[in-house]
């Protein structure tokens, strides 16, 4: 996914023509702008991990979690690499501005919806008990969109507004981290992946993505993608800086949900141990300081899934290995044990026809879906 760089400032703040090149960064901006970005990956990993054992308990529909079967795993790749070179053509066709433009635009209203999902939780604790908390389900056609929220989601939702405004009017680096959080936070929280081998197929997918695509098209992912940074030139401009390291929120959710995973086959085990997820979150650690550490030396962007790859899954197999669970690990199923209610696509409609055979064809699926149609269907 995205790469860990040095990232000479945005495209909106970049030094004029002949003003000269940037001092360098002090060893001590470095070092604090390096470990403030290993901090920034770690918290969504593993709060979000945390939140993923939990979401699929709930209620609520918007809550709930999606399934990465290995089908998708194995198409996540392709499908990434031909979003990647549409966006060089999309590059190459049309003026840079229209398309900053665009992607500000999506980074705005997407990050609104993630920062105040992320925040509800936390902002719920200080609402008074006589809070008049209505509910409200935006609905269309039932399987399209079924979201179900209230009041206090949308006092949520006026706050991340705030941030919202101050990002597209500013693009602060502090609004940007602020929605990257709460977009890595939420991955992790609401992708699961199904097993390991379905988690082994993307990690491995993606590493292969990401060292072939960062080294063509370096320029296309600086400018398309969305990152967390941090100013290597704070101690000297304060909040203002524009000498920014970055990374990938790719580099954040990939790896996170291959984690969160391994969580939840903790708990599964009941063993009141999380010896993999912990050995999986060090791992993370010890492969993002790689990353860093030949980053620096080398003075040149690096491709940070060429090092969290092979720490993230080799640990934990290693460990699993030593403990005699390597059956139990390949054999666990997220979605069957501690998550019952995920949504899983097990039935493919014929499109093919007429109205009448579409609509035939869909009334073949399994009959707890038409159960749960039924439910909804009362409930209005």
């Amino acid at each position: 996914m995205e790469q860990a760089e040095a990232h000479n400032g945005s495209a909106a703040a970049e030094a004029p023509a002949g003003a000269g090149t940037r001092p360098p960064a002090t060893p001590e901006g470095m070092a604090l702008a390096y470990g403030s970005l290993v901090v920034m990956a770690l918290l969504p990993i593993f709060f979000g991990a945390l939140r993923s054992v939990t979401c699929a308990k709930g209620k609520n529909s918007s809550d709930m979690p999606e399934t990465i079967t290995s089908r998708d795993a194995a198409r996540f790749p392709i499908v990434a690499s031909c979003t990647l070179l549409g966006l060089y053509l999309f590059f190459k066709i049309f003026s840079q501005e229209y398309i900053n433009l665009l992607l500000s635009m999506y980074f705005f209203v997407l990050g609104i919806l993630a920062l105040s999902h992320t925040i509800s939780p936390m902002m719920n604790k200080f609402f008074p008990a006589n809070f008049p908390n209505k509910q409200y389900q935006l609905l269309f056609t039932q399987e399209i969109v079924n979201y179900e929220f209230d009041t206090k989601d949308l006092v949520c939702l006026a706050v991340s507004s705030v941030v919202g405004v101050w990002y597209l009017l500013r693009k602060h680096w502090i609004a940007n981290n602020l929605f990257g959080l709460a977009f890595s936070l939420n991955g992790v929280e609401l992708l699961h992946l199904n097993n390991v081998s379905t988690g082994c197929i993307l990690l491995g997918g993606l590493f292969i993505y990401d060292v072939f695509w960062v080294s063509s098209f370096i320029s296309v992912l600086s400018h398309s993608s969305h990152a967390v940074v941090f100013p290597q030139d704070l101690l000297e401009k304060g909040l203002e800086a524009d000498n920014f390291a970055m990374l990938g929120l790719g580099d954040i959710v990939i790896p996170g949900i291959f984690i969160a995973l391994l969580l939840r086959f903790d708990i599964s085990l009941k063993k009141n141990t999380h010896t993999h997820a912990y050995t999986s979150f060090v791992a993370y650690i010890f492969g993002l300081s790689v990353t860093i550490f030949i980053m620096h030396v080398f003075k040149h962007a690096q491709p940070a899934l060429l090092y969290l790859v092979p720490a993230c899954i080799g640990f934990p197999l290693l460990v699993a290995l030593a403990k005699g669970e390597v059956t139990d690990l390949f054999s666990y199923e997220s979605s069957a044990e501690i998550l019952p209610h995920t949504p899983r696509l097990t039935h493919f409609p014929n499109v093919s026809g007429s109205p009448s055979s579409l609509a035939d064809s869909m009334q073949q699926s399994p009959a707890c879906s038409h159960r749960r149609r039924q439910q909804s269907a009362s409930v209005m």
